[in-house]
């Protein structure tokens, strides 16, 4: 049995080759592979010693040769095709392991030159891997360290399993694909091409879940590049998590993402908030936040911009909550909601990546787009009505304005020192939206007498602004653009309410 390996991760490779080694498997290698296994003690062949050709080019040419690839690609069971290696003095080669050029982590350095990521791009090793892996049913092929122990265990157990083999062969492809992908994606970056006319996309398979949105529907998570968005969390406690979890922690996390560093917290029902708050600390923030609809609360996921500590913890307990994500936990934190065995507990910051795309699956197609930017900053805005806010009125213009963004379209939210008092979500007029925001509030309590109000698309008509008029709203920030503008305007100033005009829409359908 004759060996081939040849990779750029070399984790686990030593003790794999010992163990083939000791099976009187031959090995053969190419350049720093081989140099590491003979620093490990063990006798390798340089592949040049096989083709009978030396490695060229700078390392671009050493296994692309019909010695190797005859090797791999004869078929055990058609005697032409071994006559026909035998008649040119080519030897079978029944495993290969290579992983590829790090091109992903290359292309990924900051300021790095475009001729270091494309002599990344590895030529030789994506084509041995495919071979190998349509010979499957003769041929092991290994791509991933991690099944290194699994084919050795076969190996010395004198087992022949084809089922694996076959399986090793199906992640050599999604495996190829996915490094081509990534080339693809960035030859069309360095011509400033967000939209290619091809679109590669390649996700790894992060878990599976129970089932979909409905248990009637089967379910997986995918992420586009692992450990980074909500694959970079890590769960401390709780049951696994759910399709609908997944899609709530996603917009809890929008939700806080425009506050920073700032203490927040976001209360999440069916991936829209129905509190959402800042405060002095994760506490005070999280107080805020169920202040504003307790009710629909229940059942929630909360997100935090700053560590749960134990006074945090201990508030949480008492409501039944699905999950909680935070960048950390105190230890004593986690041992409080860890008595919930049910609840959930993530930790960690999911990030988008760099110059992340936005998709959006429709039927035969895909919709994609840049992510939402963050909401303007106040410098931009513009003051279009009679009377300028105060300073109070601001900085819950500006809370307000941040807060909308994350809710979903028509949105409206009614904002009093730092908190949302009244959030209409989803409605299909502006006027209903503010209705339903002024309805939860007063419900519950809220007095709506000098609250800002935020809306994530202009004003169609006057009767939004009368309507938050007769509420009490004193100040409204809202994008303009609206052929009726001089008529909300004019409403605005009747009422006497200070409004401010973004230029920016925040919808989110």
């Amino acid at each position: 049995m004759r060996a081939l390996l040849s990779v750029s991760d070399k984790s686990g490779l030593v003790p794999f080759a010992q163990g083939l080694a000791a099976k009187g498997v031959e090995l053969v290698s190419t350049g720093g592979t081989a140099r590491t296994l003979r620093e490990a003690g063990l006798a390798v062949k340089d592949i040049s010693e096989i083709t009978g050709f030396p490695e060229m080019l700078d390392g671009r040419v050493k296994t692309l040769h019909p010695v190797v690839h005859g090797g791999l690609l004869a078929r055990r069971d058609l005697p032409e095709h071994m006559e026909a290696i035998k008649a040119h003095n080519i030897g079978t080669i029944d495993l290969v392991v290579v992983n590829l050029y790090p091109f992903r982590q290359t292309a990924a350095k900051p300021g790095v030159h475009p001729e270091e990521v494309i002599e990344n791009i590895d030529i030789g090793g994506p084509s041995m891997l495919r071979s190998a892996a349509k010979n499957f049913e003769s041929v092991w092929v290994i791509v991933d360290p991690s099944d290194y122990t699994t084919v050795l265990d076969i190996v010395n157990a004198g087992g022949d399993d084809l089922a694996f083999r076959r399986l090793l062969a199906e992640k050599v492809y999604a495996h190829t694909s996915a490094y081509d992908s990534a080339i693809a994606t960035w030859f069309a970056q360095q011509r400033g091409e967000p939209f290619p006319p091809t679109l590669p996309l390649a996700f790894e398979k992060q878990q599976s879940l129970r089932y979909g949105e409905n248990p009637q529907q089967r379910a997986a998570f995918y992420v586009e590049k692992p450990g980074a968005g909500l694959g970079a969390l890590v769960q401390k406690g709780g049951k696994e998590l759910s399709f609908n979890n997944l899609l709530d922690l996603e917009g809890a996390l929008l939700a806080i993402e425009p506050f920073g560093a700032q203490p927040a917290c976001a209360i999440i029902k069916h991936t829209t908030p129905c509190g959402l708050a800042t405060g002095s600390d994760a506490l005070d923030a999280y107080k805020k936040a169920l202040a504003c609809d307790p009710v629909s609360a229940f059942g929630s996921v909360i997100a935090f911009s700053v560590p749960v500590d134990i006074a945090a913890a201990e508030a949480i307990s008492s409501l039944f909550v699905e999950c909680i994500v935070a960048p950390s936990f105190a230890e004593e934190a986690v041992e409080i909601l860890g008595r919930k065995k049910n609840l959930r507990v993530l930790e960690g910051k999911a990030s988008w990546p760099a110059h992340g795309m936005d998709y959006k699956r429709v039927r035969g197609g895909l919709l994609v787009q840049d992510r939402a930017p963050s909401p303007t900053d106040p410098q931009q805005w513009n003051v279009v009505s009679s009377r300028q806010p105060t300073p109070e009125e601001q900085r819950d213009l500006l809370f307000a304005w941040k807060s909308v963004a994350s809710v979903k379209s028509n949105a409206i939210v009614l904002a009093r020192n730092g908190a949302t008092i009244g959030i209409g979500a989803g409605q299909m007029s502006r006027v209903d939206a503010s209705f339903v925001a002024v309805h939860k509030a007063t419900t519950l309590g809220h007095d709506t007498k000098g609250a800002s109000l935020g809306s994530d698309a202009f004003f169609p008509f006057r009767d939004g602004i009368d309507q938050a008029a007769a509420a009490g709203v004193t100040a409204i920030v809202q994008p303009g653009g609206s052929v009726r503008d001089e008529e909300v305007i004019a409403a605005a100033n009747e009422h006497g309410i200070a409004m401010v005009f973004t230029g920016e829409r925040l919808f989110r359908h």
